[in-house]
């Protein structure tokens, strides 16, 4: 009886250890507590992006939006139609982004052009949301991570 009960905690465990690591391999190439920094490039000037809402390998983290994460804080100074480009140290790197613009409670999607957009002609302080994904390549509309990085722009 001993025998037979060991036996079977011991092929539970294997198929326990075989289950679990058949679902690694979808986030092995996902490295960290957290997801990369984003930085952005402004007239080769760079500046650090505050890290928003995530899933990351095991964890997932909820946080305010945008204007309500960098209230209080120093937007940065740009010109009308200086270019931001968004630099992101990594490897894998998300193969899906976008990008929203919050102006006067007005939400906006922004177009992005390789990885980076053209700052408003308007004067005012913009706050912004770049929004990336590590898709899975084979199951379709399935995430293997994300991360929402946060700043604000002042047009002067």
């Amino acid at each position: 009886m001993k025998n037979t009960v060991l036996l079977f905690i011991m092929a539970l465990t294997l198929i326990c250890i075989v289950g679990c690591t058949g679902v690694q391999p979808k986030n092995k190439d996902l490295e960290g507590e957290e997801p990369p920094k984003v930085q952005i490039q402004i007239d080769k000037r760079m500046y650090k992006t505050k890290l928003g809402t995530y899933c990351w390998t095991t964890s997932c983290v909820d946080s305010a939006g945008p204007v309500e994460l960098l209230k209080g804080k120093e937007p940065i100074p740009v010109k009308p139609g200086d270019v931001v480009k968004f630099l992101m140290n990594y490897e894998p790197q998300p193969n899906k982004f976008h990008v929203k613009q919050f102006y006067e409670g007005r939400l906006t999607e922004v177009l992005l052009k390789e990885n980076s957009f053209q700052v408003p002609t308007e004067k005012g302080t913009y706050f912004y949301s770049y929004g990336v994904w590590w898709m899975d390549e084979d199951v379709e509309n399935q995430s293997r991570g994300d991360a929402f990085y946060h700043f604000s722009l002042k047009v002067t």
